[in-house]
């Protein structure tokens, strides 16, 4: 499952995911991963968090993002949340159509049965209808 919190930058989507990560570790019966484009929040997320900080390991576009992600979940076999801060930047995905990805990262999390909780900035009118359904949160 793909849930989005959506809206432009500086509006508070990484508030609302720190505290969304901060909030499940509590009730989680599994891991949670946090994906951001560098470690500046690690002070924020708590120690039971894993925080990957994407830019280390040069992906250049959205086909690698999804196989980093995969790669994530192959090591991990009790995973249950992940947490995708600067969705956009991290997947190489800025000013590019976010449909395939999306669409890609719920299938993954059917298969795996893993719920991914994005920051997307795009406001509501810049999301493609086809899944529109996956916004969780306006910003």
């Amino acid at each position: 499952m793909v849930q989005m919190i959506i809206g432009n930058k500086g509006k508070g989507k990484t508030k609302q995911l720190l505290d969304r990560a901060n909030t499940s570790i509590k009730t989680a019966n599994g891991n949670i991963v946090y994906i951001d484009k560098s470690s500046k929040h690690m002070l924020e997320l708590n120690n039971k968090i894993r925080l990957i900080d994407a830019s280390s390991f040069g992906l250049r576009n959205s086909d690698e993002f999804i196989g980093f992600i995969l790669g994530i979940i192959s090591q991990d076999h009790d995973l249950e949340q992940m947490y995708l801060d600067s969705f956009l930047k991290v997947a190489h995905l800025e000013g590019k159509d976010i449909t395939a990805t999306i669409q890609e990262l719920d299938k993954i999390g059917k298969i795996f049965d893993l719920t991914f909780i994005l920051s997307v900035s795009l406001d509501r009118h810049e999301i493609p209808e086809t899944i529109a359904d996956k916004i969780h949160i306006e910003c």
